[in-house]
């Protein structure tokens, strides 16, 4: 991800913009990681991602008791001696 100085992002905007159609751009202030600049498209992903989070004090008991017990079907057990090197 690159970096930009927050006075380089002030002088050259539409060119971090651009780049940040692209991909995230940390924009540091002092030295030291300030803001990201990001397309709205990868901020809406982020937000549907962030919806789908459950949070425990969301959860009712069933569902936390559901949690609590459930088990890894056989199927899909495996060790990690089972994956290679």
């Amino acid at each position: 991800m690159p970096n930009a100085s927050a006075a380089d992002v002030a002088k050259n905007f539409g060119a971090y913009r651009e780049q940040a159609q692209r991909e995230p751009v940390i924009v540091t202030q002092y030295g030291k990681p300030s803001v990201v600049i990001l397309s709205a498209e990868e901020y809406a992903r982020l937000q549907e991602l962030d919806r789908r989070i459950l949070r425990l004090e969301e959860m009712s008991d069933d569902e936390l008791d559901e949690m609590l017990t459930a088990e890894i079907p056989p199927e899909h057990r495996y060790s990690i001696n089972d994956i290679p090197d």
